[in-house]
């Protein structure tokens, strides 16, 4: 869950500062693997632990301040990174060659630290990575509408925030984030938080319905990642607005960034 308040600072020590390590990791609502996800941490990404123990670690996301238990070995010490993964897979290469031995791969929004260049790589704190996947931090994407049609076929996944898998709030989140704009985890949290109401739709306006939330990529239709799909998809507003059954209705409103 996201923190709508904070909680009582008496209560606990002084949270510790820690980066993930993994190249991504659930946010899960226990200390289990099998329990719910609500949001996902992403390499680099700092995490602020409250609670470490065993096998599991409590605390918040620094980026949006959810809230949850990642595994502990998903973590590490405080890094300070230096680029994003910009493209929707970053690869990892064991030297500064492109026909080198790929050693691993990065989704978008990961954090890297950049210690020097090597021809057209970066050398980072994990290997090797071409600059055409990385993105200075601080410099954001021109269309930020752009980079969430790169997600287009994506699974849909409850939590997730990748190309793997990704859901409707973690797909806007992942996309403004590029594009330089911070935004909450969920989207009740995004419509109270982002744009102005506007009744006619234009590219780049968010569209809400209850518990969902879409980006217009036109006058008319809407890209999204849904459960009624299972996907992201590209529809037009009204079929996704007016759909017997489907999990979106009703339209709550349109906000203009």
């Amino acid at each position: 869950m996201a923190v709508a308040g904070d909680y009582a600072a008496a209560a606990y020590a002084q949270p510790q500062k820690m980066s993930c390590i993994a190249s991504r990791a659930m946010v899960r609502e226990a200390p289990r693997v099998d329990a719910g996800a609500g949001s996902e941490l992403l390499r680099g990404e700092p995490f602020l632990a409250m609670e470490v123990g065993g096998e599991w670690a409590w605390g918040y996301c620094g980026a949006d301040r959810y809230v949850g238990y990642v595994p502990a070995a998903a973590i590490g010490a405080a890094t300070a990174p230096t680029h994003r993964i910009s493209t929707p897979s970053g690869l990892i290469f064991g030297n500064a060659d492109v026909r080198a031995a790929h050693v691993g791969e990065l989704p978008m929004g990961s954090l890297v630290v950049a210690t020097g260049r090597e021809g057209a790589f970066h050398v980072t704190d994990i290997g090797f990575i071409h600059h055409r996947h990385l993105t200075p931090i601080g410099e954001a994407a021109p269309d930020w509408v752009a980079v969430a049609e790169q997600f287009v076929g994506t699974p849909y996944l409850w939590g997730g925030r990748t190309r793997s898998g990704i859901d409707c709030s973690g797909l806007v989140q992942m996309a403004l984030g590029a594009g330089g704009i911070a935004a909450p985890r969920d989207s009740d949290m995004q419509l109270a938080a982002l744009g102005k109401p506007v009744e006619t739709p234009k590219r780049g306006d968010l569209a809400f319905f209850r518990g969902h939330v879409g980006i217009m990529i036109d006058e008319t239709n809407l890209l999204h990642a849904n459960a009624y799909w299972m996907a992201t998809v590209i529809e037009p507003l009204e079929l996704v607005a007016t759909r017997s059954g489907g999990d979106q209705r009703p339209l709550i409103g349109l906000r203009r960034l």
